[in-house]
């Protein structure tokens, strides 16, 4: 058997297929992989609302990373640890007061399972309906009262680095901030020093397991910091240059079971 190792699973791009199912194949493959004693958990940008189907449909029982690493927690094991690190909501609303000067089409900000639109949105509401969230709408700078785990500032394309921009030279010691890929151009913004790889850490800490037995799986540039952080950091071949750039490996597409056939070769799981 070839040494425990800890497996990191980016969800969109990566694990899910461009129809946001998991195929037969890689649910095989991932299923050989714990059987033989290695670890999965998953790494996303997602809340936990809009992953735990994945996570349940896997049946794992590990620690799972959301909102880019804003909070993490084990659904099966309460003892584990909840690690939640929101925005200052002074800093949230002072983001909402500089984007006034920029054309945006909408603000979000997530609490947890609660979601502020600064303007009412069916587009995006379709997508953040997933695990049914508390939805509220209106001016952020008067709704939001709480601590929001991400923001999320959709704009067009071509104000994406002028906002970005803004942001780094006002808020650069207490906020981080990246940008989606196309179709979407949204900037996503969570507390400094937030990242994948923090949790990644963490669970790395609790199971014993060093950085260079770390197989980290991701396409994005919310991926890089988990993939340098990973002993094995792989890149999906459709995956944005950066990623390939930091990653040790490119494996297949998403579409064509990367994951599995990476992992399967990797690890000689024979499925």
């Amino acid at each position: 058997m070839a040494e425990k190792h800890l497996i990191a699973l980016d969800l969109d791009g990566t694990l899910l297929r461009d129809d946001k199912t998991i195929s037969i194949k890689t649910k095989k493959v991932i299923q050989k992989a714990r059987d033989e004693g290695h670890i999965v958990m998953i790494a996303t940008g997602r809340p936990f609302r809009s992953s735990e189907m994945y996570y349940k449909e896997m049946n794992l029982d590990t620690p799972i990373v959301n909102f880019n690493g804003a909070f993490i927690h084990n659904p099966k094991d309460k003892n584990w640890g909840v690690y939640h690190t929101p925005l200052e909501v002074n800093v949230a609303k002072e983001i909402v007061e500089a984007c006034s000067s920029f054309q945006f089409h909408n603000i979000i900000a997530e609490v947890m399972d609660d979601v502020y639109f600064h303007f009412q949105d069916k587009k995006l509401l379709e997508i953040f309906k997933f695990g049914d969230p508390n939805v509220t709408t209106g001016d952020l700078r008067n709704f939001l009262n709480s601590s929001p785990t991400s923001m999320l500032i959709h704009t067009d394309e071509e104000n994406i680095n002028s906002i970005r921009d803004h942001l780094s030279s006002i808020h650069a010691e207490v906020i981080d901030h990246r940008s989606w890929a196309a179709p979407w151009h949204v900037i996503e913004i969570v507390k400094a020093g937030l990242n994948k790889a923090v949790g990644l850490k963490k669970a790395s800490d609790y199971f014993n397991i060093p950085p260079e037995r770390i197989i980290a799986f991701g396409d994005e540039d919310n991926d890089l910091e988990m993939l340098e952080y990973a002993g094995l950091g792989i890149a999906m071949e459709n995956g944005i240059d950066q990623v390939k750039t930091v990653a040790n490996e490119i494996t297949l597409t998403n579409e064509e079971d990367g994951v599995a056939v990476y992992l399967n070769e990797l690890l000689n799981l024979k499925v």
